[in-house]
């Protein structure tokens, strides 16, 4: 098997763990072990203090399976697989797709590189369900007051998905919140793309990694898509609603426990199973769930409110167009490269161009549209961390 590099991971692998500044990320400050702990119960300590470092079941500890389906309305212990994110989404697409006869699958654009790049890898015939452009009539919303012509007003349409779907589909790919744009969906669109996949027997993968950060004040939570559809497979973890990157714990859910037997048989060539230290605090974080995703949320709404000030009040020059996130942690920012000449020495053409001058200028990363193989000037913002407001004030025009 030859999979492509992966732009984005490899893009962080160069700037993270030396700029000084992230603008660029999709999760949340990381929360302390003091602070985890502090929230623990005194059955939780008891397990932690008592815990010894060896392996631990395959299919996930029974302890946090069960924390695991009290977020899930139909969900039982067997219908949950603990593994890293990264590792389920590979072993899922490999188990459904490898070995058909250029298999068809249709994934929501712009998406993690993961969600498709294994697929390509796996010669699968793949669909990508792009955003409409802005409606003329209507204000999209944007921070720039642009009415229609706005860029940066996302609009996933279910007709066009509907139009992408063939009889030999076998796997639809979604992820709301989306990553990098902050779009959402209502509950009505997530119960008609159900009906989609239903359609044609096509499994719905569903990366819900941003699950419960809801930034839009009045906006309905989606249901997990395993708890609406037989055939569907919700992922989720740690790393994006909880602040807790550093433990690599993720889960599916399905309805669907043949198909979680095959992914698990698949993993014992991988990881075999999830560290127990992980384990045990990815638990405590489940049942104390409200005080790691309320502050998180409050926190991504106050930079939100902040960013857009900043664009509209001409702070931020560069930036042409803004749509707040209505879920998530993130935002697809457009911006016009050469209006950052005040902060360099030199007139950006691209958004590469002028990420890789500003970190290297000023310490702080941001990510351009090319790592998401996407065309236009676009950045993904991250509004996660506590010295956004910092940071951002390092690129105004004076």
């Amino acid at each position: 098997m030859q999979i492509a590099p992966f732009k984005l991971e490899q893009y962080f692998a160069k700037h993270e763990f030396t700029a000084k500044y992230m603008l660029s990320s999709s999760d949340c400050d990381g929360f302390p072990m003091e602070q985890i702990l502090q929230y623990a119960t005194a059955e939780e300590l008891e397990l932690w203090n008592n815990l010894t470092l060896g392996y631990t079941e395959g299919l996930g500890s029974p302890f946090l399976r069960e924390a695991i389906c009290r977020f899930y309305s139909n969900a039982k212990p067997e219908n949950v697989l603990v593994a890293s994110p990264g590792e389920l989404s590979f072993i899922l697409m490999n188990v459904l797709m490898s070995g058909k006869e250029k298999p068809h699958a249709v994934v929501v654009s712009p998406a993690y590189q993961s969600l498709y790049q294994v697929l390509e890898s796996l010669n699968c015939d793949i669909s990508y369900w792009k955003p409409r452009e802005a409606d003329t009539s209507a204000d999209c919303g944007s921070a720039c007051g642009k009415r229609g012509e706005c860029s940066a007003a996302w609009n996933y349409d279910v007709a066009d998905l509907r139009k992408l779907v063939r009889e030999d589909t076998g796997l639809i790919v979604i992820n709301f919140p989306h990553n990098p744009t902050g779009a959402y969906l209502t509950p009505g669109q997530l119960n008609e793309i159900v009906e989609i996949a239903r359609s044609c027997g096509a499994y719905l993968y569903s990366d819900e990694m941003y699950r419960e950060l809801i930034i839009k004040d009045g906006v309905e939570a989606l249901p997990p898509v395993s708890d609406i559809y037989e055939k569907g497979i919700s992922l989720w973890g740690t790393a994006k609603s909880f602040g807790m990157a550093g433990l690599r714990t993720g889960w599916f859910v399905s309805q669907d426990r043949a198909l979680l037997k095959e992914i698990h048989s698949f993993k014992d060539y991988l990881s075999i199973c999830s560290s127990a230290p992980s384990e045990v605090l990815t638990t405590i974080a489940l049942n104390h769930a409200e005080k790691f995703i309320g502050s998180n949320i409050e926190k991504i709404k106050e930079n939100v409110a902040f960013f857009k000030e900043a664009v509209e009040a001409g702070k931020l020059p560069f930036v042409e167009a803004f749509a707040e996130p209505v879920a998530g942690s993130v935002a697809f920012v457009e911006i016009n490269p050469s209006k950052a000449a005040y902060l360099l020495d030199f007139e950006p053409r691209t958004a590469l161009e002028f990420s890789d001058a500003i970190v290297e200028k000023y310490g702080i990363m941001t990510i351009p549209a090319t790592m998401f193989e996407t065309d236009g000037n676009y950045l993904r913002i991250g509004f996660g961390r506590e010295n956004f407001k910092e940071v951002l004030e390092k690129l105004y025009k004076k």
